[in-house]
């Protein structure tokens, strides 16, 4: 192993050709830096130098070290570099998972803001169930996510609410109550209801399950879709109702009609709420540059 202050000192002897000067730009004296250029011409096995009392020159061995050394070094000084923007947050790689009801502008603009401030960072996002996220943040394949809250023991998972929005009741078409306007929410019993499975999202599918308790019936889950995407895609082929939040709304899906609900239950049960979470237990700059972007991005959204 040759070591790059062998290097350093090689490259600053052949750019000078002269033991004194090359000394003085080394801060060092004269006698270290001959005793460490016979050290690297030992390690490279190579005569590097030609030297008498007068004159110094490279020898074409030395000539041809001389590149790899330059460029030993640069690419040392660039992976130095890098290692200090990506502890500064600056650069690096952040993976980012997210359900498919995360609001259609709310993610896009966290993202867009992010990437312009700091270009350097390679996204990897990929589109992940609640219980899926919780499972890649645990085994490191994933930094952070949004998600709606679990419902099930995470203590090695921080949780943070960036929004919450309305449950609304999503109709086919020729439903009799698909006229967008407000309907109860007791209206829609004896329906048949489609839902997500309760094992990829406890959580979200329990509040729902509660929702209509509350209105006074349970819901007949005659169908069950992992994403909402299906779940909306399923009500606009006719085959049930669901409540979906607000956001699944926006894609103003073919077929499929989304009525507000009127409903005496409290904002725990009527709303969604959006929620990043994060490993508890893993320090990352570049992860908290997202999360404050994300922050800002939701308190703007607010005002």
């Amino acid at each position: 192993m040759i070591e790059t202050r062998l290097l350093h000192q090689f490259v600053i002897l052949a750019e000078e050709l002269h033991f004194h000067r090359a000394a003085e730009r080394l801060h060092m004296a004269q006698p270290p830096l001959s005793q460490a250029v016979r050290k690297l011409e030992e390690k490279v096995g190579a005569r590097l130098f030609t030297r008498s009392n007068r004159h110094v020159a490279l020898t074409e061995a030395g000539v041809a070290f001389l590149d790899t050394a330059k460029a030993c070094l640069a690419s040392l000084e660039q992976g130095a570099l890098r290692a200090r923007r990506i502890e500064a947050g600056l650069a690096g790689r952040l993976a980012i998972t997210f359900v498919g009801t995360a609001r259609r502008d709310l993610v896009p603009l966290a993202l867009r803001t992010f990437r312009s401030r700091f270009p350097e960072v390679e996204l990897v996002l990929r589109e992940a169930t609640t219980a899926k996220q919780i499972e890649a943040l645990r085994g490191k394949q994933a930094d952070i996510g949004f998600m709606r809250w679990p419902g099930i023991p995470a203590a090695d998972i921080r949780f943070e609410r960036i929004e919450r929005e309305p449950v609304l009741a999503a109709l086919p078409d020729d439903h009799p109550l698909a006229t967008g306007a407000a309907i109860r929410l007791e209206q829609l019993a004896g329906e048949d209801f489609i839902m997500t499975p309760r094992d990829e999202g406890v959580s979200f599918h329990d509040q729902l399950i509660a929702l209509c308790r509350h209105a006074g019936f349970e819901p007949r889950v005659t169908q069950e879709a992992c994403e909402m995407q299906t779940v909306v895609g399923l009500v606009a082929g006719g085959i049930g109702v669901a409540l979906v939040p607000a956001s699944a709304g926006q894609e103003n899906r073919k077929g499929a009609v989304f009525c507000p609900i009127i409903t005496t239950a409290p904002d725990e049960l009527s709303h969604m709420d959006m929620v990043l979470g994060w490993r508890a237990d893993m320090s990352s700059s570049i992860r908290d540059s997202f999360i404050d972007v994300v922050r800002q991005v939701a308190k703007a959204d607010t005002r």
